[in-house]
């Protein structure tokens, strides 16, 4: 594993500031800090970081806030948010102002570690311009969070985002929903397969010509689900 990434962490809580500044050094990646909403922005396009640590409550400028800017002024590392409260992962969604991943307070050291790992794996395998195209659609990186359909871009919430991502890396592959939900709400979730059944049919309408006969996102009965390309 590449640990030597750099990671901005702003969270503005000093004592857990201090706790996963520590822990990622520990692990050898390279920090960079600040606990203002205001300082985020400068600190951020100056440092460059591979990825940034985000809190969603700050002082000066909430986090959706500086994610937002941040985008506007061209950063295109990842941008996970922090955040308390399940009805912020809901305005994410409906914002979608750039959010590339969130992890839930309070969350798990191993379990953060573990998240970061797995972005820099996939920083390092992958172009983070790569864009991958099945029918007559393109999936532009994951933090944009769309595709484009017969030039026509569609946004994706995060979870659609994820859920897809997840299909593009397991091309032809059957997925189990318990597999899915793993990957897609991480391991301290109590969702139910409702929900993510839900989340499907919702990407089923934005990706299928006809949602009740999908040709890409099927549905494998008493298993889970298999994306064709």
């Amino acid at each position: 594993m590449q640990r030597n990434s750099k990671i901005a962490v702003v969270e503005d809580d000093e004592n857990l500031r201090f706790l996963v500044v520590h822990r990622l050094k520990s692990e050898g990646y390279t920090t960079v800090e600040t606990g203002s909403g205001g300082d985020a922005v400068e600190l951020v396009l100056k440092e460059n970081p591979e990825i940034v640590l985000l809190d969603w409550m700050l002082p000066a400028m909430q986090g959706s806030e500086v994610c937002k800017t941040l985008r506007e002024k061209g950063y295109d590392g990842l941008v996970i948010m922090m955040t308390a409260k399940a009805q912020d992962l809901d305005k994410i969604d409906a914002y979608n102002f750039g959010v590339s991943d969130y992890v839930t307070k309070p969350f798990n050291m191993d379990v953060l570690v573990a998240l970061l790992d797995s972005k820099v794996k996939f920083l390092v395998n992958h172009d983070k311009h790569e864009i991958s195209r099945f029918g007559d659609m393109e999936h532009h990186p994951p933090h944009i969070h769309s595709i484009v359909k017969n030039g026509k871009k569609i946004e994706l919430t995060i979870l659609e985002n994820r859920i897809l991502l997840y299909f593009l890396k397991n091309v032809n592959k059957v997925i189990s929903r318990d597999d899915l939900m793993l990957e897609v709400w991480g391991y301290n979730s109590d969702v139910n397969t409702r929900t993510l059944d839900m989340h499907i049919v919702r990407l089923r309408k934005k990706i299928e010509e006809n949602p009740d006969r999908p040709e890409y996102l099927q549905t494998i009965r008493g298993v889970g689900y298999k994306f064709n390309a």
